[in-house]
């Protein structure tokens, strides 16, 4: 089940998306990545609709999936 991102509060949002990317492991390469600015990443492809949060019933967890949706960018 797709969780669009304003129907959750923004202490809730900000918490799924840390778990998000606490999971997601810390091999950033050379240099590490602020987990401030790993999640804001994330909250920017919630933003632009590149990313869904996925609820699965079955296993009580969150995902983020890459959405079907592309953002065009113009120069």
């Amino acid at each position: 089940m797709i969780i669009p991102p304003h129907m959750l509060s923004p202490e809730a949002l900000h918490r799924v998306i840390e778990a998000f990317v606490t999971r997601e492991g810390t091999d950033d390469g050379e240099h590490a990545i602020p987990l401030a600015t790993k999640v804001s990443q994330v909250r920017q492809q919630l933003d632009l609709g590149t990313a869904v949060i996925v609820y699965d019933q079955e296993t009580e967890s969150y995902t983020r999936q890459p959405s079907c949706r592309r953002t065009v960018h113009r120069e």
